[in-house]
């Protein structure tokens, strides 16, 4: 029995040498009761196990003396030599130090960790393995600032690695460890700390001022820095709190760069919260700002709603926009443009956003630049213009494309340079042959169509001199409703007030709008810029339509307050004239309701319909706010609620051209009743803009029955919603009938009467949000633009010469 048990514990033995011979094992010391102690140092002693034959290494424990740990098992005698003189050396400060003696799990993890890190201090160590009990011993407080580590860093970078706040604590306040001491790579704890999320780390760190919390490291980074890189948001706010320096520029440029290149947003708002001043810093190498640095569109406008100039010039010349071209960014362009960026700054190599977008055959980009104005003739420093760039540069399908669209907006087509020619060509795309006499100039080749030698022939100075009291004539412009395809009347408006070299204000002397019209007509008598308006409706309708219909009111109400003032009175401005509809829905039939800047005309008319009821008396324009007038017009139902008593005009009168010209003919015999006969001025002419006309689809079903059986009832659902939006287009349609009731009623009157409505390839949304789809709806109306051209001189020549 003797035989097999020794042959058992031989087994055992060997089995654990090639199982894991540091595997750390309570043993009976009675086992070894029948050896001496080849080495004994402290608790700590090494035997010759000749049963096993391997060398052991045992922890005798004073709270257990029947049991010890074996350290390791090992068959070679200098193994188990070198580690008994490091086991006695380093074990000996945490078996010291432990009040209620290790445990196994804790001597397994000492063990381990200095095999593995044989340079550690015993610092590291404590920290590694947690002992934070051990802090209390000479020999480990020694050693508490010490780099012997692989990457030379301290115990307490190893804390902050770690993420072990209570150790850190103990390291800062009990051991009043060193904050400023860098690793191999020139971090200090700060470094480690601002890659941990925890701002708890940060706090214990900045108990005292240090010289670490903004040093630079090898690679020129401060601990903010490290922050925005890797986007550690709290560390980021907590590193501020405790007045890490913003201001510091590193390698790549300050931290606000660095939080833009790796699109950190939170850590960005956290730094313009402190130092506003850094939404204009400039990076070292390029000199750009941070909207030079940008990825993403929210943090493109954080950035431009935090005073970043959209037009700062890098030391290369590149704004932010020719940046975003270049990297393809068309969302974030999109943002530059609708702020205000200048679509033909000229950049590195001379080169505009045009250029770079025709360099990578990017149609989208393309059509924008156009779209908000880029000059397709500009030459860059090699004579190149974008038309031309074009030609060499762009591929495959891309190329018929481009070319078709370039000409389509009034370009013609020439060819790129030949070895042939003497003299090659210096652009692939000229002025249209029939506007070449046109001194408009190469910046508005996007409106070719409207720049003709016509309007040149007409003195302005004689037209300016002569003054609105000698014109015999009023004009009248009409904005049609349409929610976000307002864009188009812009457009439309960009092209008149081009051509005529005036602002739209000044060329007429009425002016109504229904819903989005009613609104830029608003605008225009406040002396808003086109281009301005352009760029708010771009940035209007991310601030409105949001969420699902219908939508909050309140966004839409402060963005009118904003642009018109909480308290301006529509009779404020009172020329031009304006009036805007709306519908009373406070009463039935509903009734048309316009909001002037003017006294009402006096008709002596009775009400249209007999009334059973007494209503609220309407409020007079000197007493009506702008912005409820506006925001009365826009009431469309299912997109905002009613305002009071009002709801959107385009219930009524989608297009309000000719209920304008009866408001003019009921003013005018106003003022003849009045005695006033002598300041009557008749309509000359009348100019009517639309928002798009959508292309027209085939409609299966308008009927409604009842139903017998389930295929029925889908044909009757089907045929009550297309009869239900028939009843709706019908009831707000601004084109067919209504156009031409107008231009009939005009040429009985002997009236000049213009209509300009683009036909749109695709429906598009009142509530459009999608800035390639208005971007597509803006180039269609270019392009409408270019092929009524004749027409829209003819306009301008009228305006001008009345």
């Amino acid at each position: 029995m003797q035989f097999f048990g020794r042959l058992v514990s031989s087994l055992s033995g060997v089995a654990n040498i090639f199982s894991n011979p540091y595997k750390v094992r309570e043993v009976p010391l009675a086992e070894y009761a029948s050896f001496t102690p080849s080495k004994e140092d402290g608790r700590i002693c090494l035997y010759s196990n000749m049963n096993a034959r391997s060398w052991d290494c045992l922890l005798v424990t004073p709270q257990n003396p029947q049991k010890a740990f074996r350290l390791f098992q090992l068959e070679s005698e200098a193994d188990a030599a070198q580690w008994f003189g490091e086991f006695s050396q380093k074990l000996r400060p945490f078996y010291e130090s432990s009040r209620q003696g290790l445990c196994m799990d804790a001597v397994q993890q000492l063990t381990d960790c200095l095999r593995n890190h044989p340079t550690w201090s015993l610092a590291h160590v404590a920290v590694e393995t947690g002992q934070r009990e051990s802090f209390r011993h000479n020999r480990i407080i020694r050693s508490v600032n010490s780099t012997e580590s692989e990457n030379g860093c301290t115990p307490l970078h190893l804390a902050c690695q770690k993420g072990d706040v209570e150790c850190l604590r103990v390291l800062v306040e009990e051991c009043h460890a060193r904050t400023d001491i860098t690793d191999s790579n020139g971090e200090t704890v700060f470094h480690y700390g601002a890659k941990q999320n925890d701002p708890k780390i940060i706090e214990v760190l900045a108990q005292t001022k240090s010289i670490g919390l903004d040093h630079l490291s090898k690679i020129g980074e401060t601990p903010l820095h490290v922050a925005c890189r890797l986007g550690k948001n709290e560390t980021t706010l907590a590193l501020l709190r405790f007045q890490a320096k913003a201001d510091i520029v590193g390698a790549q440029g300050y931290p606000i760069h660095i939080a833009m290149k790796y699109n950190q947003k939170d850590c960005a708002e956290a730094i313009l919260d402190v130092a506003a001043n850094q939404a204009m810093a400039r990076d070292p190498c390029y000199g750009g700002t941070p909207l030079h640095w940008v990825k993403s569109v929210e943090m493109a406008r954080m950035l431009l709603d935090r005073g970043c100039n959209v037009n700062y010039a890098s030391k290369t010349g590149d704004m932010a926009l020719n940046i975003m071209v270049k990297r393809a960014r068309f969302e974030c362009a999109m943002v530059m443009l609708t702020h205000g960026a200048d679509a033909n700054a000229q950049g590195e190599g001379g080169n505009t956003p045009l250029h770079l977008a025709m360099k990578l055959d990017h149609l989208e980009l393309i059509k924008a630049l156009i779209v908000f104005g880029a000059d397709m003739e500009t030459p860059n420093e090699f004579g190149e213009t974008p038309g031309l760039i074009a030609a060499r540069s762009s591929k495959g399908a891309n190329r018929k494309v481009l070319l078709n669209l370039l000409s389509s907006v009034g370009a013609k087509r020439c060819y790129p340079p030949s070895p042939a020619s003497p003299e090659p060509p210096t652009t692939l795309y000229a002025r249209d042959s029939r506007s070449s006499n046109s001194s408009i100039g190469i910046e508005d080749a996007v409106y070719i169509a409207t720049g003709l030698s016509a309007m040149m022939n007409i003195s302005r100075d004689s037209m300016d001199s002569a003054g609105d009291g000698l014109r015999q004539q009023d004009r009248l412009l009409c904005l049609d409703g349409g929610g976000i395809r307002g864009l188009v009347l812009i457009q439309l408006l960009i092209a008149i007030e081009k051509e005529a070299g005036r602002p739209i204000r000044e060329l007429f002397d009425w002016v109504s709008g229904t819903s989005t019209g009613g609104i830029l007509a608003l605008a225009i008598v406040h002396g808003k810029s086109m281009d301005y308006l352009r760029c708010l409706y771009f940035r209007m309708k991310d601030e409105v339509f949001r969420g699902s219909r219908p939508y909050e009111s309140a966004p839409l109400e402060e963005f009118l307050k904003r642009e018109f003032g909480e308290d301006t009175k529509m009779t404020d401005i009172q020329s031009p004239r304006v009036m805007v509809t709306g519908v009373l829905a406070d009463r039935h039939p509903a009734e048309l309701h316009l909001f002037r800047n003017y006294d009402p005309p006096q008709t002596g008319k009775e009400p249209p319909y007999q009334r059973f009821a007494t209503f609220q008396p309407l409020t007079a324009p000197e007493h009506q706010l702008v912005w409820r007038a506006a925001r009365s017009s826009g009431a469309a139902p299912t997109y905002f609620r009613p305002i009071g008593r009002f709801l959107d005009g385009g219930l009524l009168s989608n297009n309000p051209t000719l209920d304008s010209m009866v408001e003019i003919h009921e003013f005018n015999k106003d003022l003849r009743r009045k005695g006033r006969g002598a300041f009557v001025k008749p309509l000359g002419v009348v100019a009517s803009l639309g928002t798009g006309k959508p292309p027209q689809v085939q409609v299966n079903s308008v009927d409604v029955f009842r139903p017998t059986n389930p295929w029925e009832l889908a044909k009757t659902v089907f045929g009550a919603r297309e009869l239900g939006k028939m009843v709706v287009d019908c009831c707000t349609d601004s084109d067919g009938p209504a156009v031409e009731r107008a231009r009939a009623w005009c040429e009985m009157v002997d009236v000049s009467f213009f209509r300009f409505s683009p036909q749109l390839q695709t429906e598009v949304m009142l509530d459009e949000v999608s800035d390639s789809i208005l971007v597509n709806m803006l180039w269609e109306t270019q392009i409408y633009v270019y092929h009524n051209r004749e027409q829209l001189q003819r306009l301008v020549q009228q305006l001008l010469n009345m």
